[in-house]
């Protein structure tokens, strides 16, 4: 974006959007409005942050030029802070004296699962691509909130799964003492064990954190032989970093169990080659992802990640739903969105499931090796491509409440 204006702590904004074609549509006001909730300012703020509001705004101008609706579509964003308290009472005032009828992004776990409840209570969609935990799908569910780019079960099942069936059988964790990192750990642990694994222990960290050093020692004293880094963002690069000045590794092996390609940019591949990570998304996939990130890319300056690829899928779709409908009640978007094919740039028919997960494969990469790259950002080879039935967590083992055994 070409300017910002930041309003008060949460850091509120508003990008009003081009009004096409007349009024007529059913839709409160004339106006869908977007809320973007992110981390503009702290761990976060690199995997999701300005880069998401910019692939929001792609997604609003891409809707507005294509369908030339008969509705206006606006969007405010502000940063949560990573804070929950914070999220849920700028979303209350979003959907109370705002207008906003859809929040997404909600990157940070905490943020979302406060969020959710308020979307519930005030019938008001959100749609969670940043967060992780599987709470969103299982104990906090609800019929309004979709959980689209990935999550803690599809992160395990790939990159620890992989991990173990190669040789590292012993691990210990590194967690990020919040929902997230707790919801990683429990999630990796089922499917190191279920593998033939085992957990030797972990240790929880302050997040945010900058000091590492206390729970990497103890992830070394363990003896394990991979240290799985239940943590995201500045917090994973900081362990990697401080693993290296350690001395830990390479003797024993990490495995960021939740790393973006902005991390990778930001430690470099002699630092990261040969990492595997599992993602839901990568610019240089095919055709499509390389136009569309192109088109990010020109307006960011850095290659997007599943986070800020996903934010545009899911307000892209729930702007086709509004115009399908030609509504913007909670209730007929979101049936509308979940009878709906999900088929873009990010996913290949993807399908919103009655526990409100977006299902859609996941990748499996390796990161390059120095010589190996051809350019920047030219940084994943894949491995495998996980089908979404496998690689979410299946209906039949759901705790959601809407789920009818």
């Amino acid at each position: 974006m070409k300017s910002k204006l930041l309003i008060g702590a949460a850091g509120l904004a508003m990008v009003p959007m081009l009004l096409v074609g007349a009024a007529h549509a059913q839709v409160a006001d004339g106006v869908v409005k977007i809320g973007v909730l992110t981390d503009l300012s702290g761990a976060y703020s690199d995997l999701s942050g300005q880069g998401s509001v910019v692939a929001v705004q792609m997604a609003i101008d891409d809707f507005v030029a294509r369908e030339k609706p008969s509705f206006k579509v606006e969007m405010v964003y502000a940063d949560h802070q990573n804070k929950p308290d914070i999220a849920a009472n700028k979303a209350r005032e979003w959907f109370e004296r705002d207008g906003v009828d859809m929040v997404t992004d909600l990157v940070t776990s905490s943020t979302a699962v406060a969020v959710a409840k308020i979307g519930k209570e005030k019938d008001k969609i959100v749609l969670v691509n940043g967060a992780a935990s599987t709470r969103l799908t299982n104990e906090d569910c609800n019929d309004v909130t979709v959980h689209w780019a990935y999550d803690t079960y599809s992160l395990a099942n790939g990159t620890a799964k992989t991990l173990v069936q190669r040789g590292g059988k012993t691990w210990f964790f590194v967690t990020a003492d919040y929902v997230f990192g707790h919801s990683l750990e429990k999630d990796a642990t089922d499917v190191i064990v279920a593998s033939g694994g085992k957990v030797l222990g972990s240790a929880a960290h302050p997040f945010p954190g900058t000091d590492f050093s206390s729970f990497l020692l103890k992830a070394q004293a363990s003896g394990a032989q991979v240290i799985g880094l239940a943590n995201a963002g500045t917090d994973t690069t900081n362990s990697i970093k401080q693993a290296a000045e350690f001395g830990i590794t390479p003797k024993q092996t990490l495995a960021g169990l939740l790393v973006f390609i902005t991390d990778v940019n930001s430690l470099g591949l002699k630092a990261t080659q040969g990492m595997y990570l599992t993602e839901g998304f990568y610019w240089d996939m095919n055709e499509e992802t390389r136009t569309w990130s192109k088109r990010f890319f020109d307006q960011h300056k850095k290659e997007p990640t599943m986070v800020q690829a996903g934010d545009y899928s899911a307000v892209m779709h729930y702007l086709q739903a509004v115009k399908a409908v030609n509504s913007d009640d909670t209730q007929k978007v979101m049936a509308q969105m979940k009878k709906t094919p999900v088929n873009d740039f990010f996913a290949k028919n993807g399908r919103i499931r009655e526990d409100g997960r977006m299902v859609h494969d996941m990748y499996l990469f390796e990161v390059k090796k120095p010589s190996e790259s051809k350019g920047p950002w030219d940084y994943y080879k894949l491995v495998a491509t996980i089908p979404g039935d496998e690689a979410f967590q299946s209906l039949s083992a759901s705790r959601c409440p809407l789920i009818k055994k």
